[in-house]
């Protein structure tokens, strides 16, 4: 499959494809049944892929004609440097795509959107049960040493 791989943007027509596999990586995460994303985040994460004010981006895999993979990313202001930080911060494969290859392509295409942004990093989150994941992101990235803290208000 990894030979058949193309990285690119989504485009609006990616849609109908796209769904199943934002689908799965929120079912992926749990958020499902009574903590499933309201109709309305979905609908609004997806407009911002195609609005040139917001700094939310999304990569799809296509292999065969077929979505396999996304990966949506987007820059922020740091405190410690002057140019943007890039923020991995969803990355799914479908289940029939895995190990393939998928996931480091669409890492290594957000490094170089990264890269031609000026962004002189690229950082993300996994939960600490995703040990499958972290094999790979392993490979491909250092770990940071900071654990997260969050509260939701």
């Amino acid at each position: 499959m990894a030979q058949r791989l193309l990285i690119r943007p989504v485009t609006k027509a990616d849609f109908s494809s796209w769904l199943p596999l934002w689908d799965g990586y929120n079912t992926f995460y749990g958020r499902t049944g009574p903590t499933a994303l309201p109709t309305e985040i979905t609908q609004s994460t997806w407009a911002r892929f195609f609005d040139a004010c917001e700094p939310m981006h999304a990569l799809v895999a296509e292999s065969d004609g077929r979505l396999v993979g996304l990966a949506h990313y987007l820059f922020h202001r740091s405190t410690i440097q002057l140019e943007p930080i890039c923020y991995l911060q969803d990355l799914y494969t479908r289940e029939s795509a895995r190990g393939a290859g998928v996931g480091r392509k669409l890492i290594d295409a957000v490094y170089r959107c990264a890269a031609d942004a000026g962004s002189p990093r690229v950082y993300w989150h996994t939960h600490e049960a995703n040990a499958t994941a972290m094999q790979l992101y392993d490979k491909v990235a250092d770990k940071s040493g900071f654990v997260v803290y969050r509260k939701m208000l």
